[in-house]
């Protein structure tokens, strides 16, 4: 049997997996708000898990770091649910601080999205936007978002030739760990704080 895993994977797996670049990409994205002029940045997506750490929620305070950026400890609070739903509490949770962050790098756009529009707050003027992947609907809000773009295209082809040679060559035991790099895509939903 030959198995790919796309994505993510469980730490120690002996399977082959496709990846993003998580570490790049959120090092890119928090150097982008940072050029910008935020220091006050929030990740909505920070999973507590030690079982199965998430990548993104790790690479954060290490790029928040390496940047030379403070991390309240108010902002480091794990996502309440997962997905949509987390980020959108998340959200709420963190816009009503004495100090709110300037900027959020969210894993989910769509929560935080209705989030901030339901607390009256404008993007980007009040709060800077950038989120994970490149959904269509990003496009077509206002502002449209900022995103980091998985190459999604690239993975699937990768994992698939991948596959391919497996079962050609009848070797179970090769693994192949690839890591790709994502996107910056600029669109208007992050800006410099106010003030």
């Amino acid at each position: 049997m030959a198995v790919v895993e796309v994505d993510q994977f469980y730490p120690g797996s002996p399977f082959s997996h496709v990846m993003l670049d998580n570490e790049r990409g959120v090092l890119e994205g928090v150097r982008y708000l940072a050029e910008l002029g935020h220091r006050r940045i929030a990740f909505l997506g920070y999973i507590s898990n030690p079982e199965v750490p998430d990548e993104r929620s790790l690479a954060f305070p290490k790029a928040m770091r390496a940047l030379g950026l403070p991390l309240p400890e108010a902002y480091l609070r794990p996502l309440p649910a997962l997905g949509e739903p987390g980020a959108y509490a998340l959200t709420h949770e963190l816009m009503r601080l004495p100090e709110p962050p300037t900027a959020l790098f969210a894993v989910s756009g769509a929560g935080a999205l209705r989030a901030l529009k339901e607390l009256g707050l404008r993007i980007p003027q009040d709060v800077s936007l950038l989120t994970f992947d490149n959904y269509s609907w990003m496009e077509l809000v206002d502002p449209p978002l900022d995103a980091i773009e998985q190459p999604v295209e690239e993975m699937a082809r990768l994992a698939t030739e991948l596959v391919v040679r497996m079962v050609e060559s009848r070797d179970p035991s090769l693994v192949v760990h690839y890591r790709l790099p994502g996107r910056l895509i600029r669109r208007g939903s992050c800006a410099p704080p106010r003030g």
